[in-house]
């Protein structure tokens, strides 16, 4: 699968140009970063000192409340933490975008066959290619590295001369100390008195008993373990950013090509002097189970079938919206001296609604039965009008379902089996596994944009369950939810950006089998009851069970 990528440039004064960056809360407690563009909007709404901001005008149905550093869900009502934290800066970038360049895969045979490729004039492979030079030219653990506290510089990166075939290396010292200042600098006004960055207390030993007398001094190989720690800490996220090309990074089992975000700083400096780096391995990410032949599939006990289809259905005939909302509504003769939350006019006076008006007096005001919340009637038929006209109703203030709620869901297919393999922390039972899979298609006029082709990215969907009791309550509850069409919708993707295509409609799967590392996998003590909170949100209890079987 082929898809483009883009590279985008950040305003100094933006969200990343200050490092600054916002993250919620997911389920498993831990922090996730908000996409670039959503971060740089809560940002702008927080140095204008908004109470809160509304991301509905970005795509997504969220509002982050600065009072209580929230954001709620402006369909299910829920609440998550966010934070603001202070992290590196994106680094500033003068002139044109430098041309893409690949290291040779074996530097000392391609340096041997042609002249040096050089590499692009950021920093990183600045600093790399200088240790290179040094070391190429004075012979291994000669170059003589040791860290400093770094003091705020210009924050506009220079471009760094790169030695021309035939002529001497420049010194170690001052490149390495010119291309590593701006980074310090740009680490952030907070940080700059705090970042370490290195500098060159000589590029070779003096002779013994000649030059200037200093005492010869420890090479690079004799360098203080915890300083290249901290230092490969300071600059990881920078390397990860700029983009620094693959190294090949020498371990102990042989010679690979290693991405720097896993070799880090410290890696890249050691394997261009010549060192050997013992890499360790990183988490891996386990999307999937072990292959699973038919024969070990299992059917659920007390459901039947293990397939589920879904079609497009219509909202039922014949009754008019003043006719479905007399079921749910006592008309209240005296309103009281309140807004109404749906227009904001006063309920005594009337609607304040301007679009179609419906076959009703604007001033006729109704409570509704179950909650006693009060609104305009002529602005209740207004909101049914604007939804999916399923017959149900949604108090638009505390979220109470009246009637069967139903969704937009496209057309596609839900099946379910166990497989003979436990999640993290179910160790006791085996798993249930759910595969989604709806195709692309075009919208219908309960969509967005009705006769525009919508796509289906990632489909098929595996998502996994404990089978337990909980686990099998979840399934069967999950069940009806599809029959309602309420687990997917068509949207725009918070992941991607991308419009009209098929998301997640506020009911959470988890999608990641063997690891959590992405906050959808386990072990997660909480899932379970989450989603039975947010299936319930969706109108879907033990009773909905009932009504099924009816």
């Amino acid at each position: 699968t082929i898809r483009p990528v883009r590279r985008s440039y950040y305003d100094p004064s933006s969200a990343p140009g200050k490092g600054v960056v916002w993250e919620w809360e997911n389920d498993s407690g831990s922090w996730t970063p908000y996409d670039m563009d959503v971060g740089i909007t809560i940002q702008r709404a927080y140095e204008k000192q908004h109470p809160w901001v509304d991301l509905s005008a970005i795509g997504f149905c969220y509002v982050i409340d600065f009072a209580t550093m929230g954001q709620i869900n402006r369909q299910t009502q829920r609440k998550r933490r966010v934070r603001r934290r202070l992290d590196m800066v994106y680094p500033l970038v003068s002139g044109t975008l430098p041309k893409s360049q690949s290291w040779p895969a074996s530097p000392g045979v391609a340096a041997a066959a042609a002249p040096p490729v050089p590499a692009c004039a950021c920093p990183q492979c600045l600093l790399v290619m200088s240790v290179k030079a040094t070391v190429s030219t004075a012979g291994p653990g000669t170059a003589t590295l040791q860290l400093r506290k770094a003091s705020p510089a210009p924050p506009v990166t220079p471009k760094a001369p790169v030695p021309a075939p035939g002529t001497k290396a420049p010194d170690a010292v001052a490149t390495v100390r010119g291309s590593l200042k701006p980074l310090a600098a740009q680490g952030g006004r907070q940080q700059a008195a705090s970042t370490p960055a290195l500098s060159s207390a000589g590029s070779t030993s003096s002779p013994s008993g000649t030059g200037s007398g200093k005492a010869s001094r420890p090479g690079l190989g004799s360098l203080n373990r915890s300083h290249l720690q901290r230092l490969a800490i300071a600059q990881s996220r920078v390397l990860i950013a700029s983009g620094v090309p693959t190294v090949p990074v020498k371990n102990l089992t042989g010679s690979s090509p290693v991405n720097p975000a896993l070799a880090g700083i410290t890696g890249i400096l050691m394997s261009a002097a010549g060192l050997p780096v013992c890499l360790t391995r990183p988490p891996k990410l386990v999307l999937h189970p072990p292959p699973v032949s038919k024969s070990e599939i299992q059917s659920i006990p007390g459901i039947s079938h293990t397939c589920r289809k879904t079609t497009k259905k219509q909202a039922k005939k014949g009754k008019t919206p003043e006719e479905v909302l007399k079921k749910y509504l006592q008309k209240v003769r005296h309103p009281p001296d309140e807004d109404c939350t749906i227009c904001m006019e006063r309920l005594s006076a009337p609607s304040g609604y301007k679009g179609p008006q419906p076959a009703i007096k604007p001033d006729v005001v109704g409570k509704l039965v179950k909650c006693g919340h009060i609104f305009h009637l002529h602005c209740l038929v207004a909101m049914y009008n604007n939804g999916n006209k399923d017959g149900s109703l949604q108090c638009p203030t505390c979220k109470t379902i009246y009637g069967v709620k139903t969704g937009t869901q496209p057309p596609g297919k839900m099946e379910y089996h166990i497989i003979p393999h436990a999640l993290p922390g179910h160790s006791d039972c085996k798993t249930i596994r759910i595969i989604y899979n709806i195709p692309p298609g075009v919208q219908g006029p309960e969509h967005p944009n009705p006769g525009k082709s919508f796509t289906a990215r990632g489909f098929p969907r595996h998502c996994y369950l404990p089978d337990s009791e909980k686990g099998r309550k979840v399934l069967k509850l999950l069940l009806v939810a599809w029959d309602r069409r309420l687990i997917f919708a068509i949207g725009t993707s918070s992941t991607t950006g991308e419009s009209d295509t098929v998301i997640w409609n506020e009911i959470h799967h988890k999608t990641e089998f063997g690891s959590n590392l992405t906050g959808h996998g386990y072990p997660d003590i909480n899932y379970l009851d989450n989603v039975l909170a947010e299936l319930a949100a969706q109108g879907i209890t033990e009773e909905s069970l009932a009504q099924e079987k009816d």
